[in-house]
């Protein structure tokens, strides 16, 4: 579809950095779509804290990789989506002060318009799922703001909780939509965000994630003999409980466990055991080619805060795949537990994980798990946000 000349133009700041995290990530699924037929500026994450040794996993590799992004300048990534930009604005990631606050704010401020002027796009809408954007965004010019609340940021183990926190709480007051994904938290905010709030679930990126299409194993997942219990997505210890992993690779020693994901956290209560197998961080293209050959598919994570409001989008990639799982016990997995096993603890786990590597499924039954989700693409979640966003700007016209 054309672009027409009253078409919306969006500027975006994302809590992650395209240059480096996995390009899976919602906002930038919904992004990258969105600049199918809309100019998209997107500006990779401005932190949530300076990386400190003693405060910071890997501190001075989080500043090196940083300083390369802010090295790219403003970039038109994708030749097949010409009106996609990107850039890295230098940040000042210091929130100690009001003045520091006021400062950051400025000079970030500065730099995006001056990016945005250059891509051509005047008076946008904002977009943004990182809170400490709401300095910046607070003196643009837009057409409306959208807060992509994909998370609790503040409950994040390296952010200055109380100014994320009240950075949170002020964009819920002041944007004019607020995307959910994650149903509990959803509930617990209605009353603060009133009719301003909207339900947009993940998507699948469906045909990307299609086992028929996979007829063969890469070779370094060839290698490891079946049966495979999986895993892919970030590897950080606030997230999956390695643990629990340690315990399921003992208990269940004939199968071996594939780790796929980066981790910024140290791994060394994985390494050594013979039947766990890390192999690192893979290309999003690459992820299905993997995922496709487990006979059991995992999400083990940890009970706290940060769990209670997550929404993984492998959940549904996993059932692209027609992929048996178990999982631990959050909020958002009970809303597919017509599909999979949810284990309350590590004897659990060990059972249903031992359950279904003795009852394996068919193609009919995983055809069933994968039908469930096919139509829930990202393709008609950013349809429907499109659709929201349009007629919310036509009505203050």
């Amino acid at each position: 579809m054309e672009r027409s000349s009253n078409t919306l133009s969006y500027v975006a700041f994302a809590a992650v950095d395209w240059w480096y995290h996995n390009r899976a990530h919602s906002e930038l699924q919904l992004l990258t779509r969105l600049a199918r037929d809309h100019k998209v500026l997107i500006i990779n994450s401005i932190g949530m804290r300076m990386p400190l040794p003693g405060k910071t996993s890997r501190p001075f590799y989080k500043i090196w990789r940083k300083l390369n992004s802010i090295a790219r300048l403003l970039k038109q990534p994708d030749p097949d989506l010409p009106n996609l930009y990107v850039y890295s604005p230098l940040p000042w990631p210091f929130y100690g002060s009001e003045a520091a606050l006021r400062f950051g704010a400025w000079f970030v401020r500065t730099q995006v318009s001056v990016a945005a002027r250059i891509a051509g796009i005047h008076d946008p809408v904002i977009f943004t799922t990182t809170p400490v954007a709401l300095p910046v965004i607070a003196k643009m010019k837009r057409r409306c703001l959208i807060y992509n609340r994909s998370d609790k940021h503040s409950l994040f183990k390296e952010a200055n909780t109380a100014v994320i926190e009240d950075l949170e709480q002020k964009l819920l007051a002041s944007a004019d939509v607020v995307l959910y994904a994650n149903k509990t938290l959803l509930a617990e905010e209605r009353t603060l965000v009133k009719g301003r709030a909207i339900h947009l679930d993940h998507g699948v990126d469906s045909k990307h994630f299609d086992y028929f299409a996979t007829q063969k194993a890469p070779d370094d997942l060839a290698r490891i003999p079946k049966p495979i219990i999986g895993f892919f997505g970030n590897l950080r210890s606030y997230m999956v409980d390695f643990s629990l992993l340690v315990r399921i690779a003992q208990d269940i020693p004939e199968a071996n466990i594939v780790l796929i994901g980066d981790s910024q956290d140290s791994t060394a209560e994985l390494e050594g055991i013979k039947n766990i197998h890390l192999l690192g961080m893979k290309p999003y293209s690459e992820i299905p080619s993997y995922g496709a050959f487990f006979d059991v598919a995992l999400l083990p994570y940890q009970n706290n805060e940060w769990i209670r409001y997550c929404t993984p989008i492998k959940m549904k990639e996993y059932l692209a795949l027609g992929l048996m799982i178990v999982s631990s016990d959050y909020p958002e997995a009970h809303n597919y537990a017509d599909r999979i096993r949810i284990a309350a603890n590590g004897d659990e786990m060990v059972k249903d994980i031992r359950h279904y590597l003795a009852h394996p499924i068919g193609p009919q039954d995983r055809q069933k798990l994968r039908a469930s989700v096919v139509d829930e693409t990202w393709d008609d979640r950013t349809r429907r946000l499109v659709d929201y966003v349009d007629s919310l700007v036509r009505d203050r016209t």
